[in-house]
C-alpha cells in the first residue's frame, strides 16, 4: 500500500493494480493555495455528498466508486483516521479535462462575459445580468494543470486533444449529470450554479466518473429562497471563505490562522449543505 498523490484536499492511496483509495482531508484551499487552519469534519461531509450523488447519477453514466464503508477498506486503513472520509475506488485512466458546466452567469464567467459577451469563446446573448439563468447550461471545459492555475479552453481544443466522439462524449454527459442534480437539487431550495466533473477510462476502455462531484468545493451552491439577479449571492459553499480573504486583505501564503468564527461559519455551511441535499442532519 503506497500514497501515490496528496493533493489540496485528497491522499491518494493504490491499494492494488485495479483499486485506489481516496482519503478526504479537512483542509481548504482558495486562490490556490492550502490555508493554514483545518475545517472540523469538512473531508467527511465532501465524502458523503459525494457518494449520495453518485448513487444518484449512476443511471446516467458509470462512476468509480466501491464502497465507502470501512469493513470494506484494506486492513490498515479499517480505523477511525479513515472512517467517513474515504472512499474504495475503481483505479481509471484519468482524462486531463476538468468539465465544467454552468448553468447561472457568475464569477470568472460573469467577468468574461462583462468584457466580450462570451464565455470560454461561446457567444452568450446579449444584456444578461449577473447571477442570471442561462438559457441552457453551457461546457467551458479547462486544462488540469498539475501546477498553477488551469485554462480554459475550447470545444474544438478537448476534440484535439482528446478525439471529437470522446469529446461528445465528455461534454454531453458533463450536460446531462448536472441538469438531472441541478433539478433535484431545486426541490430541496439549492440552486446548483455550476460544477465541475472528471472522467476516466476504465479497462475496457468505458467512460467513468471519477474524483468528486458536486460538493461545496467544486460547486457553487446558492440557497433558492434569497436568489435575486444581479448582484452576487448568498452561497453554501467554499464562497464565503473566498469572500472572506477578500475583504479583509488576508494573505493566504501568510501562514497565519483563519479566525475561529470565519471557520465555524464555513463548517455550518457545508453542514448546511449536506442537510439540505441529503435530507439527513450530518
Amino acid at each position: 500500500m503506497k500514497k501515490i498523490s496528496s493533493g489540496k484536499v485528497r491522499e491518494i492511496y493504490e491499494v492494488d493494480k485495479d483499486k485506489l483509495l481516496i482519503v478526504v482531508s479537512d483542509r481548504i484551499s482558495a486562490f490556490d493555495y492550502i490555508l493554514p487552519s483545518l475545517i472540523p469534519e469538512k473531508g467527511k461531509i465532501l465524502n458523503q455528498i459525494s457518494k449520495f450523488w453518485f448513487d444518484f447519477s449512476k443511471d446516467i453514466i458509470p462512476n468509480h466508486l466501491i464502497s465507502t464503508d470501512l469493513k470494506d477498506f484494506p486492513e490498515e486503513f479499517q480505523t477511525e483516521e479513515f472512517d467517513g472520509r474515504s472512499m474504495l475506488v475503481k483505479k481509471l485512466k484519468m482524462i486531463p479535462i476538468e468539465c465544467i458546466v454552468r448553468g447561472y452567469i457568475t464569477g470568472s464567467g460573469w467577468k468574461s462575459y462583462k468584457q466580450s459577451g462570451t464565455i470560454c469563446g461561446i457567444k452568450l446573448p446579449e444584456g444578461l445580468q449577473e447571477s442570471e439563468k442561462l438559457p441552457e447550461p453551457i461546457f467551458t471545459p479547462t486544462t488540469k494543470a498539475k501546477e498553477g492555475h488551469d485554462e480554459n479552453i475550447s470545444f474544438e481544443q478537448v476534440c484535439d486533444m482528446i478525439g471529437k466522439d470522446l469529446a461528445i462524449k465528455l461534454r454531453d454527459k458533463t450536460i446531462e449529470i448536472y441538469q438531472k442534480c441541478s433539478e433535484y437539487a431545486l426541490t430541496k431550495n439549492v440552486i446548483i450554479a455550476d460544477t465541475k466533473f472528471e472522467f476516466g477510462l476504465d479497462e475496457n476502455g468505458n467512460l467513468v466518473l471519477g474524483d468528486e462531484i458536486l460538493t461545496p468545493d467544486s460547486s457553487r451552491f446558492w440557497p433558492a429562497e434569497d436568489y435575486q439577479v444581479g448582484k452576487s449571492q448568498k452561497s453554501f459553499d467554499k464562497q464565503y471563505i473566498r469572500d472572506w480573504i477578500k475583504s479583509t486583505g488576508y494573505n493566504p501564503e501568510s501562514g497565519d490562522s483563519i479566525p475561529d468564527d470565519v471557520i465555524q461559519v464555513t463548517v455550518d455551511k457545508y453542514k448546511e449543505a449536506y442537510k439540505l441535499i441529503t435530507g439527513k442532519e450530518f
